[in-house]
């Protein structure tokens, strides 16, 4: 059985992708009936884009494969805690469960826009919480 482990090591795979590209490590992967249905990274150097988080990819990517813009039925997995931009890009896309493994004390949603995602969003925080916090660490390590 598929489990929130076992789909936050998926997103982990993604936030890997963008350590390797000079990127933010945050990865994110949207699930449907116990599938992946999009991947992503973020790319905000990549496109110079400051709204390219991963968050905004996988919505983007799972909304134009469902042929609709509400992600009801679906969760989110990502490495870290969304910002308050993606945290309101989720709360339009009605999704019905966000799943994070690192919390953002600067720039979480949590801090500045609790009530920022639906009122029926489930929330599911800490899911190896560790493993996502240490490659932001190393990034940001090897950056300076």
């Amino acid at each position: 059985m598929l489990d929130d482990h076992y789909f936050m090591k998926q997103a982990l795979q993604e936030a890997q992708k963008a350590y390797e590209k000079g990127e933010v490590p945050v990865g994110a992967v949207v699930v449907s009936q116990g599938r992946i249905i999009a991947r992503a990274h973020n790319l905000t150097e990549t496109l110079n884009d400051v709204t390219a988080h991963a968050e905004m990819q996988a919505v983007t990517a799972a909304a134009n494969l469902l042929g609709g813009k509400y992600l009801t039925d679906c969760t989110l997995y990502v490495t870290l805690e969304p910002c308050i931009m993606c945290a309101g890009a989720l709360g339009w896309s009605q999704i019905s469960r966000i799943v994070y493994g690192a919390s953002d004390e600067r720039r979480g949603y949590s801090e500045f826009a609790p009530k920022s995602l639906h009122p029926k969003t489930q929330i599911s925080k800490g899911i190896l919480a560790d493993e996502c916090l240490t490659l932001i660490k190393d990034f940001f390590k090897s950056r300076r």
